[in-house]
C-alpha cells in the first residue's frame, strides 16, 4: 500500500515527541501490509468523520486516513481523541 501525508499531518507529526514519533512510523509501516489492519484496529469512522478511518498508534494516539482507491491511503490526522473533533 503507498501511504501519503497530508501538511497537517507532517505539522502534527512533527510535534510529538521523538519516541512518539518513532512508535508511530513503526505502525505507519505496519498499515502498509493488509494483514495488519486488525491488530492495528483499523476502523471506519462515524458522525462527522464519517467516510474516514482510524488505528491506532498506542493506547492514546491515533492516526486518521481516507483510502484512495485499494492500494492508497492519506493520512490525514495523528493524536489524541481530539483528532475526532
Amino acid at each position: 500500500m503507498d501511504i501519503f501525508y497530508t501538511p497537517a499531518f507532517t505539522r502534527q507529526f512533527s510535534s510529538l515527541e521523538y519516541v512518539l514519533q518513532e512508535e508511530a512510523t513503526l505502525k505507519i509501516e505496519q498499515f502498509k501490509d493488509l494483514k495488519n489492519h486488525q491488530q492495528l484496529r483499523v476502523h471506519k469512522l462515524k458522525g462527522h468523520l464519517s467516510g474516514r478511518y482510524s488505528f491506532y498508534v498506542n493506547y492514546r494516539y491515533r492516526i486518521v486516513f481516507v483510502y484512495q482507491g485499494n492500494d492508497v491511503a492519506i493520512l490525514l490526522a495523528i493524536g489524541d481523541h481530539e483528532v475526532y473533533t
